[in-house]
């Protein structure tokens, strides 16, 4: 995870100043261009921070060794839901949720209900037995 920590670690570097030089350009009357670049920078200072700290837990992967090979990556990558429904309608509470705040802000909380339902029944998908909708 060294070159995927590097790489958000550097974005961090990039974004501050960007912020600031943004700042002066504008004379610092718009606010939220500032704000939003710092909180990305932020962001991507966080994310390269745990994918480091995680790198150095873990140990060196596949990927990260030029002498790796091919068969040193094969197996279980992690347990995925072939037959859920539930991700499509948890995007679909998302994007009323965001329709909502555009059109009617009525339309959140209608959302927010499915949201709800939506990720209860992915939780305990599994609970049910299998193929169980």
């Amino acid at each position: 995870m060294k070159i995927e920590s590097w790489l958000f670690g550097a974005g961090a570097f990039f974004f501050i100043p960007v912020a600031i030089a943004y700042g002066f350009l504008t004379q610092w009357h718009e606010w939220v261009g500032v704000l939003g670049i710092l909180l990305v920078g932020g962001l991507v200072g966080m994310i390269g921070a745990y994918l480091g700290f995680t790198g150095k837990r873990i140990g060196m992967r596949p990927e990260d060794r030029p002498d790796a090979e091919i068969h040193e990556g094969a197996g279980e990558q992690g347990h995925f839901s072939p037959w859920s429904w539930w991700p499509l309608v948890l995007g679909i509470a998302c994007a009323s949720g965001f329709l909502g705040l555009a059109v009617g802000f009525w339309i959140t909380f209608i959302a927010g209900g499915i949201a709800v339902v939506a990720l209860v029944g992915w939780v305990f998908e599994y609970s049910r037995g299998d193929h169980a909708h």
